[in-house]
């Protein structure tokens, strides 16, 4: 338990916790629909679907979303990219007890981006964002490597993530920032909801 315990992220309801630098923190602490702000900041963004399965959640997960402990959930990760590059991980668990009339569009996605339906369905609530630093042996960045076929080793990955109620069914995002987030243009879109 040691070493599972040592790979799990401190989880903070405040970006400033995370040891970020500012430009990061004003990404982490987008209030509105962080889609509609990398579709501002691109030319072309793209939703790339790497899966969406059944899968067991992890312990961080489980706790967070109201499961007693690690049990099967729908997953559904992909990659955000603007004009040809990946900016954000996402990463999204739903309980299995979650019914097709709490999430009716989420096993229809596709390529189409979770947060466009999340944002603009007015049955969807919103919990509080929660900021990570995520460390070296975190399963989410052993996923992001294997998403970006490439080492993620000697780079520091900040995450957040938020719980959406929708009737009675929890659904939790989770969306890790990658370094090329940072190239892109900085106006925030402020929709708070």
């Amino acid at each position: 338990m040691r070493g599972q315990s040592l790979r799990l992220a401190k989880w903070h309801r405040h970006a400033d916790a995370v040891g970020a630098d500012a430009l990061t923190r004003d990404w982490l602490a987008t209030r509105g629909s962080l889609t509609a702000r990398l579709i501002a900041g691109s030319d072309a963004f793209r939703v790339k679907r790497l899966h969406q399965k059944v899968a067991v959640c992890s312990l961080e997960e489980a706790a967070a979303i109201g499961l007693p402990r690690r049990e099967h959930v729908w997953e559904r990760e992909v990659l955000l990219c603007c004009d040809g590059r990946p900016v954000v991980f996402g990463h999204t668990v739903v309980p299995m007890s979650a019914t097709a009339s709490d999430w009716p569009l989420f096993s229809a996605l596709g390529e189409r981006s979770l947060g466009t339906t999340l944002f603009y369905d007015p049955l969807v609530r919103r919990g509080p964002l929660e900021f990570a630093r995520l460390r070296d042996g975190h399963p989410l960045l052993a996923r992001l490597r294997g998403a970006l076929g490439e080492s993620v080793d000697g780079h520091v990955f900040h995450a957040r993530r938020c719980v959406y109620r929708r009737h009675q069914g929890l659904l939790m995002v989770t969306e890790v920032f990658l370094p090329a987030v940072l190239d892109l243009p900085g106006a925030t879109i402020k929709n708070a909801k």
